[in-house]
């Protein structure tokens, strides 16, 4: 839901923290973007999944078809105490080519746009700003949208923590 953090599990005790944040980006497969984001000091969990389509819990093998609209995204929770929005937004533009239109290295689709999902204004504002500021690095037209949170659905468990179950640190390409 729109701006809710949901409750944290650390060492199976579940608590809520006024400091905890949601982000949500699509950067490419999000088992590179997961494997990126988990390893920053604060981030307390990173979860793969799907947003921004027209499917209710569809399957990665629904949205890799490119007819449900969903786009590969990584839900991160942080302690905005120990990391600011604007950290993640510079990772995220580290990590990927933001001037790709529906693809990133050798993955090609509509599920893996460069979107922000933003959960409230300030993350809009600051986003916006940030994809402007970046913008003077590319000579390429950043294509990049930004636009509100929508539903989150989980990726199936196989895909969570992916490259930390098979031993990997990083996409073969």
């Amino acid at each position: 839901m729109f701006g809710v953090v949901p409750p944290i599990s650390i060492n199976n005790i579940l608590y809520f923290s006024k400091n905890m944040e949601l982000a949500t980006f699509g950067a490419g497969c999000f088992w590179g973007v997961e494997s990126i984001f988990q390893k920053i000091k604060g981030v307390v969990k990173t979860t793969v999944g799907y947003m921004g389509g027209n499917t209710k819990n569809p399957t990665y093998e629904q949205v890799c078809t490119d007819k449900t609209g969903h786009i590969e995204v990584i839900q991160i929770t942080y302690d905005s105490e120990q990391i600011k929005y604007e950290n993640l937004l510079e990772k995220f533009w580290e990590i990927h080519d933001p001037t790709q239109l529906n693809r990133q290295g050798p993955d090609i689709g509509t599920q893996y746009k460069s979107i922000i999902f933003y959960h409230n204004e300030m993350q809009k504002r600051l986003s916006e700003l940030s994809k402007n500021n970046q913008q003077k690095n590319y000579n390429k037209k950043i294509v990049t949208d930004i636009k509100p949170a929508l539903d989150f659905y989980p990726a199936e468990e196989y895909h969570q923590k992916y490259y930390e179950k098979h031993g990997l640190s990083s996409c073969k390409i």
